[in-house]
């Protein structure tokens, strides 16, 4: 019977939370985790099983693999790097697994500074978002050592359902930034047709039928549009946390000559948005830039 790797798990926000329950479900690993609000521990205590410490410090006790999913590059430099932070207690052949969405130029960051302790990293953000942590089915794009990946891997397929090796260090981010490039323009490009079937008061169920299942689906419209024509934007993944990643892919296109003309639009339409009140509305909310600007 093989010995159970030491898991620490650090950071139970929206996506964090279940991802830390499916290790514990799988019974695979000794799973401790932390969460800089207590609270947050005790919740999800009360679901799972797996250990709930205080500190950092006593979450990397003896861990085989660190797994962080916190939320901008700030709340990685303090987790890591503070007076209180990792850097001091990471155990020297362990393998650090940091789900955030980061910019590119932390992930190398990281990804030198934990080798000059001994420790691995792989840069592995997810897309998925809520409902694929819920059900275990993230995808999740990992760059970094291809043999640390392979060691994590029964790990990461707790809760994953599809892992793409995207190459060296800071790939994993580049290839989420592509993601969320994208899902930008899916969303508006939404946005402005079903305004205009609104406009022309086309019986909405019949349109999407027909267009849901051609050359225009996607995955935002089978499972927003409906939402979207109804007014309800409460659905996981905040506009708050789409500016910050949108942000990271336009400061990464200064350095590549890449031109985001058109991501730059929508990032000031989002944080128009922010500013009107909409943080917290779920990314699909776009569609009511028009109205809240006329």
């Amino acid at each position: 019977m093989s010995i159970k790797k030491n898991v620490a798990f650090i950071g139970l926000g929206t996506i964090g939370f279940p991802m830390a329950g499916h290790i514990s479900k799988s019974n695979l690993f000794n799973l401790k985790v932390y969460n800089r609000t207590p609270e947050k521990g005790r919740e999800w205590s009360k679901d799972y099983e797996g250990e709930v410490v205080s500190s950092i410090k006593e979450a990397l006790i003896d861990a085989d693999f660190i797994v962080t999913c916190t939320g901008r590059d700030e709340d990685m430099m303090e987790i890591v790097f503070s007076e209180q932070g990792m850097i001091s207690h990471l155990k020297k052949g362990s393998i650090f697994i940091d789900h955030t969405t980061t910019s590119y130029k932390l992930a190398k960051h990281l990804n030198e500074s934990l080798a000059s302790k001994g420790v691995a990293f792989i840069d592995a953000p997810v897309s998925g978002g809520e409902a694929g942590a819920i059900n275990g089915v993230l995808s999740v794009m990992v760059g970094g050592s291809k043999a640390s990946l392979e060691e994590s891997n029964e790990l990461i397929s707790t809760y994953s359902k599809n892992v793409t090796y995207m190459g060296e260090s800071g790939k994993g981010q580049l290839a989420k930034m592509v993601n969320q490039i994208c899902i930008a323009g899916l969303l508006q490009g939404l946005s402005e047709g079903l305004l205009f079937a609104e406009a022309e008061n086309l019986d909405m169920d019949s349109l999407l039928s027909a267009i849901s299942g051609g050359a225009a689906q996607s995955w935002q419209m089978v499972n927003r549009a409906e939402t979207m024509h109804q007014g309800e934007f409460d659905f996981g993944f905040a506009i708050k946390w789409m500016v910050k990643d949108l942000g990271y892919c336009i400061d990464q296109s200064s350095t590549n000559n890449s031109n985001l003309g058109f991501t730059k639009d929508v990032y000031d339409r989002y944080v128009n948005l922010m500013d009107k009140g909409h943080a917290y509305s779920d990314t699909s909310a776009l569609i009511l830039f028009d109205q809240l600007n006329k």
